[in-house]
Order: structure tokens, then sequence, then C-alpha cells
């Protein structure tokens, strides 16, 4: 029973990590294509075109990771 109780916490882990990761690279995607597309902009991906995305991209991670703690902690 105690196996089964572990197996479901490391499914929710990985389903968890899954998600952050898939957030990250959501707002890593977006802040880039903003630079790119964005009218009246350069359009010239730089370092502080990748720089911005990368902290975009931790912006998102943490508030999904936000998201899901409040979740958790309503499921409860």
């Amino acid at each position: 029973m105690a196996d089964q109780q572990q197996g479901r916490e490391k499914t929710g882990v990985g389903r968890r990590r899954a998600v952050e990761i898939a957030a990250f690279m959501a707002g890593f995607v977006l802040a880039l294509a903003f630079f790119a597309f964005f009218p009246g902009l350069p359009h010239v991906i730089d370092w502080g075109a990748i720089i911005v995305a990368v902290l975009v991209g931790v912006l998102a991670r943490w508030i999904c990771q936000y998201w899901m703690g409040k979740k958790s902690e309503e499921g409860e």
C-alpha cells in the first residue's frame, strides 16, 4: 500500500515538473517571438532579447509553481 502511495507521489511530482518546464518554454518562446515579430522593433534576436526571454520564462515558471501550490492547498 505504501508503494502505491509513493508511486502516486512520484507521478504527481513528475507531472508538476513537466508542467513547470512547459510554462518556462512557453514564456521563453513567446518573449522571443515578441522580439522577432513585433512591429517597430529591429527584428533581431540579440543577447538582450535572449536574457529577457529567459527572465520571462523564469517568471512564467514561478507563476505556475505558485498557482499549482495554491491549487494543491485548496484540494487538501
